[in-house]
């Protein structure tokens, strides 16, 4: 804290071991004036996590997995407080001004539903919580306080360029609890694809794609699941429900362009004409200072543009008979209640699936249109619905896993 200044903004992170987690750090290590970490957590990695303990001297530290709490406690810091099993994550998202979700999958539920129901800012990169839990997610939503400002860099982007009167319109219609509407002057959201490992292959060619080729991402450097979703362009599926969830354009209007420079992360179309993009180089220590900055920006300068060495920008239509997920995450938003539930849930499924080298690429997109095929239409009131929407999902998903796995 500098001589007269605030105090600095005080922070939780949740999943802090992984990709997102750990560049967080890096942004928040950049500027130790503005932001103090209270809170840490991870679901298995417990010599990771003791570590940035001992490095940042939180206040708690949360581990999911509770064989693992007394590895842990041996190893943080006196004063810090230990916390273990499988509430521990949501019970630190109450925590802090900022609470970073940057769990994993389906998993991150209970840290989104607990930092919203707590009247603080998430900063979301647990894009499956909203997705397949945004019925409930959307109630909390209208907490006293609560905020959520997107990390992945296509909605920072879209975030970016709305502005900040597009912004008090959203939260003023959230406030009444119907959830957001879109601006008026906005006509289209544009979200950016790099395409992934595949741009461009037919899908006789990607029958024999390994698990290493699918994971040999051209542009960004991420988990391995988030890699494979970019490989079948699920990723953007998601990307679209979640833009339609966060800033409430119809799904009629949020279009899906190729750009394989990953340079321009997505733009704002108003009904005026005008086209509005954010535009740096990869770098996603932007969007995570971005939402734990907002309504402020950085000190220090993530993915700035050298204009003397950029050439070009292109941008194509994706290919939505090679790239099915995405096809099929369009009719699951459109079909809304517990379809996007379904289609995240059969998703997750097959791709460890394929990870495990039960199934093939291909078949990700056959599992995922099994499964919403026997969706029963049936909405989603309350977070045991989710629940029980997400386990109706990978049973399904299972099954269709094994009877590919037969016949292969």
């Amino acid at each position: 804290m500098t001589d007269g200044g605030p105090a600095p903004r005080s922070v939780s992170i949740v999943g802090s071991t992984g990709s997102i987690g750990r560049q967080a750090i890096e942004v928040v290590q950049a500027e130790p004036d503005r932001y103090r970490v209270v809170a840490l957590g991870a679901g298995t990695s417990v010599d990771a996590l003791a570590e940035q303990a001992r490095m940042l001297r939180p206040e708690v530290v949360a581990i999911a997995d509770p064989a693992l709490a007394g590895s842990l406690a041996a190893q943080v810091p006196s004063g810090t407080e230990v916390l273990a099993g499988p509430e521990a994550l949501a019970s630190i998202a109450g925590i802090g001004d900022v609470v970073l979700n940057a769990v994993v999958g389906f998993a991150g539920l209970p840290v989104t539903l607990e930092a919203l129901s707590s009247g603080r800012r998430l900063a979301l990169a647990n894009k499956e919580s909203l997705i397949a839990g945004a019925p409930v997610v959307q109630v909390r939503r209208a907490t006293p306080g609560a905020e959520i400002v997107p990390v992945d860099s296509e909605h920072c982007a879209i975030h970016q360029c709305l502005g900040a009167r597009a912004h008090r319109q959203i939260a003023e219609a959230v406030a009444t609890g119907d959830g957001p509407l879109a601006p008026v002057e906005v006509e289209r959201l544009i979200v950016t694809a790099s395409g992934g490992p595949f741009r461009g292959r037919s899908v006789a060619e990607l029958a024999t794609v390994t698990v290493d080729d699918a994971l040999a991402h051209p542009t960004w450097r991420m988990g391995p699941k988030i890699t494979i979703d970019s490989s079948t362009l699920m990723n953007k599926g998601l990307e679209v429900i979640e833009a339609h969830e966060l800033f409430g354009v119809g799904y009629e209007r949020i279009e899906v362009v190729v750009h394989p420079q990953s340079i321009v992360h997505s733009m704002v179309e108003l009904r005026d004409g005008a086209t509005i993009a954010q535009l740096s180089y990869p770098d996603m220590r932007l969007p995570i200072g971005y939402a734990l900055a907002w309504p402020d920006r950085l000190g220090h300068a993530y993915g700035a543009l050298d204009w003397r060495t950029l050439r070009s920008l292109e941008f194509d239509q994706p290919d939505l008979e090679v790239f099915a997920c995405l096809r099929l995450a369009y009719e699951a938003g459109r079909a809304g209640g517990g379809a996007p539930a379904w289609l995240n849930a059969a998703n997750e499924v097959a791709v460890a699936a394929f990870l495990a080298g039960r199934i093939p690429w291909l078949a990700i997109a056959e599992v995922v249109g099994d499964t919403l095929a026997a969706h029963d239409g049936a909405k989603l009131g309350d977070v045991g619905d989710v629940l029980e929407a997400d386990r109706h999902a990978r049973e399904h998903a299972a099954r269709a896993v094994a009877a590919r796995e037969t016949l292969a």
